[in-house]
């Protein structure tokens, strides 16, 4: 059964940290890109961060304006595990946090046109004092 699962949100002051993990069972995480993607209540689904498959030459990585310069996604093949580390939150970072998988796009099309084979649970991050 292919599966992804979210782990390490939690409650975290302004300012603070976490790291994500994305753990893959059941395929291998190096031939898809992967992307984390969050959902605010009441607001739309958005892209935060996508990161190309191992298998691609040029090693890219997109993310979106509101979290460029302090979220950094990362692959640990040997882990078959994703991260997404989060410094410097904020209140408006508070969301569910899902990962998500797919074996023929670009880090465009996942994170901006959500072309996504496979879905994790999602893990709440709440930015609050």
């Amino acid at each position: 059964q292919l599966q992804l699962v979210e782990s390490g949100g939690g409650l975290v002051q302004p300012g603070g940290s976490l790291r994500l993990s994305c753990a893959a069972s059941g395929f291998t995480l190096d031939y898809y890109v992967i992307g984390w993607f969050r959902q605010a209540p009441g607001k739309e689904r958005e892209g935060v961060s996508c990161i190309s498959s191992s298998a691609s030459s040029d090693g890219s990585i997109y993310y979106a304006g509101s979290v460029k310069g302090r979220f950094t996604i990362s692959r640990d093949n040997a882990k078959n595990t994703v991260y997404l580390q989060m410094n410097n939150l904020k209140p408006e970072d508070t969301a569910v946090y899902y990962c998500a998988a797919a074996s023929y796009t670009t880090i465009q099309n996942m994170c901006r046109r959500y072309e996504v084979d496979y879905w994790g649970q999602g893990t709440q991050v709440t930015v609050s004092s």
